[in-house]
């Protein structure tokens, strides 16, 4: 019987006069992110970073995209650790561009997945060299 009162006091909402509702979270699958990073203008000397923008368009910056289950800012801070890091960002990562993918986040894992593509293919129609793992 306890049990029966439990589970009627986590399924109602409590109600406190004079307290706001608590704005609603995202359910736990949605905290997947995709994210950009900046890379340096050195990385336009690697053969395969070149081979994989043949239409950048000169003055675009050079980015990573991808996605994780993580913060960006966790994640990045991995890849500079050389912790599951790819090697454009571990040796030419200068910054995170939140500006460019804030606004997707959080997401479930396919929506993350999905849209890491989208975003690298959008940007490489900006004319920016992007790589993507």
């Amino acid at each position: 019987m306890a049990t029966a009162s439990r589970k009627t006091k986590q399924t109602q909402p409590a109600v406190t006069a004079g307290v706001a509702p608590r704005a609603r979270r995202a359910p736990r699958s949605h905290h997947y992110h995709v994210y950009v990073i900046e890379l340096s203008d050195e990385v336009w000397n690697v053969g395969r970073y070149r081979r994989a923008n043949p239409d950048y368009q000169l003055g675009k910056p050079f980015v990573y995209v991808g996605m994780t289950g993580l913060d960006p800012d966790v994640r990045f801070d991995k890849h500079r650790a050389g912790i599951q890091a790819n090697v454009f960002v571990q040796k030419y990562g200068v910054r995170l561009l939140p500006g460019l993918y804030a606004m997707y986040n959080p997401m479930p894992y396919e929506g993350a997945r999905d849209m890491e593509v989208e975003l690298g293919i959008a940007l490489r129609e900006e004319g920016y060299g992007v790589w993507q793992a």
